[in-house]
């Protein structure tokens, strides 16, 4: 499974705050869909489908965490 973080949504081209809501808005739809682990404060890493769902294009490449 691949993996991203903030600091790659950066690398995209997201603002920090902007990559870190994104981020957010994904650990609450995984939650939504039965993930309790993203329930966690310090978990900063999401699956890359969970991101691609908020902002509704294919993230290329791979791992893209840090």
């Amino acid at each position: 499974m691949e993996t991203i973080d903030y600091t790659a949504l950066i690398k995209l081209g997201y603002r920090q705050h902007t990559a870190k809501n994104i981020i957010r808005q994904a650990k609450c739809w995984l939650v939504e869909n039965g993930y309790e682990f993203y329930l966690n404060k310090r978990c900063g890493v999401v699956p890359t489908y969970a991101v691609e769902k908020i902002i509704g294009i294919k993230i290329e490449g791979g791992s893209c965490n840090g």
